[in-house]
């Protein structure tokens, strides 16, 4: 049998995270914070959620 590996010159995501970005810079890029869950229709029209 023989051994054979794999190499690559490129990082791994996993062990090269990106690295942290500003608040602010993230609020301009992506915006506002959005819920998880979008309330319905009657919640938006009666104020709730």
């Amino acid at each position: 049998m023989s051994q054979q590996s794999f190499r690559s010159s490129a990082p791994d995501n996993w062990t090269q995270p990106r690295p942290h970005s500003d608040p602010t810079l993230r609020y301009m890029r992506y915006g506002p914070v959005q819920p998880m869950d979008q309330p319905g229709f009657f919640a938006r029209l009666f104020g709730r959620g």
